[in-house]
């Protein structure tokens, strides 16, 4: 390891990649391409049916599937037997259907079901959930998986097959109808980091996260330039501008007086010279993250972290130069995980989640990059590029947005269908490679419009971290 090419900090003008245009939602044709994989998915798992449960929080399943996400209210699809599959939805996501192209083509049937609405809401127009799994041939014959939003090891559970995260009463119902061990977990069809449906994403899903990635990237980009000491954390959240789209977590900001409350979102507190700061923006598809410090060098830092561009930010920035050096299809998650272990020893560093992860609608998906990880990095894989050091002294230092890998037949697609999302990728590489000095393997396409740029020093946002040439 000795022999890694060093950082060095320079000046730059950030580069401007340009806006992009909300791309047009997938059309129904790839809705159900979803649901026909996910049927052959079920073959083979030896399953009758699939019933994929939704809510306001974890609703990525159920909108990957048919682009309808759950407001206030929990939501299940079934996929059964039946050619047409049934969305059971709350009074108020009645009027939301229409979100759905398999349903405005007729392609997805709906059935109120009113217990999945808000209490004391009317309750005296739908049947129970018993009659409506019944319906749909759920009986003593049947074999019932269950998409949650986890699954479960047995290291996790003594019987992980059998556990499963949807609401107890309609997990007895499964099971009264069927039987006790017929009812399975079968999220992993979707979100499991090797063979999940959801962790291959289309042109279409690509141009949506880029799209989402800019928005965020922006946002990040206006923040850190209109920080000021004096102004409070509320303030500078507002430079974000959020346009409305749906966020897939909550905005955290903390800053000196919040920095030990980990996930905080704005409260109020006022932003000084020498403390630190992290914030993130993340709409579906993406996560900005930036960690510094407010400075404008290091004489601005505390004494005992004055070094923390030789001692810290700068080995993180030459750790994940490496990083993406691996970031091949092919490669195993294990070996990106042993890359940052070596060169980021966890008592200097204290990282402690999965050096990278895989992201979609959900924040979070799940990550192949973990302890002796043998499942291989892929084509249509987004990856959040997540690596979080954390120090008492020296606070944290971030590059996180979104990548994707794509083969030559996946960029060759993203180039004919979505031609402007296509060339900003290839610009962001010319930049992380020619200015950054960072090596990309040809199949990284960044997302985000201030790719793996790290200003320490937040009070002068031109001097940033390259590699040495």
């Amino acid at each position: 390891m000795g022999s890694l090419r060093k950082h060095r900090l320079i000046e730059i003008e950030w580069p401007d990649f340009g806006e992009a245009e909300p791309p047009p939602p997938p059309p129904v044709d790839e809705f159900e391409a979803r649901i026909d994989a996910t049927r052959n998915a079920m073959d083979e798992h030896g399953l009758t049916h699939l019933v994929v449960y939704g809510d306001r929080e974890h609703f990525a399943n159920l909108a990957y599937l048919t682009g309808f996400d759950p407001r206030f209210e929990e939501a299940l699809l079934i996929v059964g037997p039946q050619p047409v599959p049934l969305l059971v939805v709350g009074n108020e996501c009645e009027g939301y259907l229409p979100v759905s192209p398999l349903y405005g083509a007729g392609r997805l049937r709906s059935e109120r079901f009113q217990p999945f609405s808000l209490l004391n809401q009317p309750r005296d127009s739908s049947r129970l959930i018993a009659d409506i799994f019944a319906d749909e041939g759920i009986g003593p014959s049947s074999a019932v998986g269950c998409v949650g939003w986890k699954y479960f090891a047995d290291s996790e559970h003594p019987d992980g097959a059998h556990a499963i995260d949807l609401p107890a009463y309609v997990v007895d119902t499964l099971r009264a109808l069927s039987d006790w061990g017929s009812v399975t977990n079968a999220t992993a069809i979707l979100m499991h980091p090797d063979v999940g449906l959801r962790t291959s994403c289309s042109p279409s899903e690509i141009a949506y996260f880029e799209y989402t990635n800019v928005l965020a990237s922006e946002g990040m980009k206006r923040m850190l330039f209109a920080l000021h000491e004096g102004m409070t954390d509320h303030e500078l959240a507002q430079r974000a501008l959020f346009n409305g789209l749906p966020l897939g977590c909550h905005m955290t900001l903390l800053t000196g007086d919040t920095r030990d409350r980990g996930l905080t979102s704005p409260v109020g507190a006022p932003i000084r010279r020498g403390d630190p700061l992290a914030t993130n923006i993340c709409y579906w598809g993406s996560n900005c993250c930036r960690a510094g410090w407010v400075a404008a060098s290091p004489d601005d830092l505390p004494r005992d972290a004055r070094d923390y561009v030789e001692r810290f930010a700068g080995v993180y920035f030459e750790a994940m130069s490496e990083w993406f050096r691996l970031l091949c299809i092919g490669t195993p998650g294990g070996k990106l995980w042993r890359l940052i272990q070596d060169l980021l020893p966890y008592d200097r560093f204290g990282i402690y989640l999965n050096p990278g992860h895989l992201i979609h609608l959900d924040e979070w998906l799940s990550s192949p990059i973990y302890p002796d990880s043998r499942v291989p990095l892929r084509s249509g894989m987004a990856i959040q590029v997540d690596v979080i050091p954390s120090s008492p002294a020296y606070f944290s230092t971030r590059m996180e947005d979104g990548v994707v890998l794509a083969d030559e037949t996946l960029r060759r697609q993203l180039r004919q269908r979505f031609p402007a999302c296509f060339s900003r990728c290839q610009a962001r590489r010319a930049f992380m490679t020619d200015v950054l000095g960072i090596p990309l393997p040809e199949e990284v396409l960044p997302l985000a419009n201030i790719p793996a740029i790290v200003p320490p020093f937040f009070l002068e946002p031109g001097t940033v971290l390259a590699m040495e040439a």
